[in-house]
């Protein structure tokens, strides 16, 4: 699909609503399973990002999508933390066509979400005693016209984010 393609999906048709209900944390959590003895450490930190999105069908026009995001931090060959946050929103789009859902499922929902996940990992970090992190932004239109290339190759078609289909892609 090309970005004229993927940006003429994402365009709301006359008469499409998509609204913001609900934006709130699932789940989070923080391990620091080396402190004290980390925070000595003096070797160069290593950080590794995983991210997920999920998508869960509500209603016929309400979605639940989950933005997963898992930062761990070694130093010196241990794990100085980890730090997961799953960030969700409740969204309504009605109006759309079926690719058009998918895309705003797949770009618009994450890129409300994202800055909300990034605040939560940063003040876990911080909480957890060690120097803020900044996460760098995400280009949520890259990362889902990659994943349609994806699904087209395994599938010879594009599939239904809203039927639950997990994506994924690390930073």
């Amino acid at each position: 699909m090309s970005d004229d393609t993927l940006n003429d999906a994402a365009q709301a048709p006359a008469g499409a609503t998509f609204t913001v209900e609900k934006i709130y944390v699932k789940d989070l959590s923080f391990e620091a399973p080396n402190a004290p003895q980390v925070f000595n450490e003096q070797a160069q930190p290593e950080l590794q990002m995983n991210l997920n999105q999920k998508v869960q069908r509500l209603s016929d026009s309400a979605f639940e999508v989950l933005l997963g995001v898992t930062l761990t931090c070694n130093v010196g060959g241990k794990t100085a933390y980890l730090a997961e946050v799953q960030q969700a929103g409740v969204f309504t789009l009605a109006g759309f066509e079926d690719a058009g859902i998918d895309a705003m499922l797949g770009t618009q929902c994450p890129n409300l979400l994202y800055p909300y996940a990034a605040a939560n990992v940063s003040q876990l970090i911080q909480n957890g005693g060690f120097p803020p992190f900044f996460m760098q932004p995400i280009n949520f239109d890259a990362l889902y016209a990659e994943n349609l290339r994806q699904r087209a190759a395994q599938q010879g078609g594009v599939a239904d984010l809203s039927s639950g289909t997990e994506t994924a892609g690390n930073a």
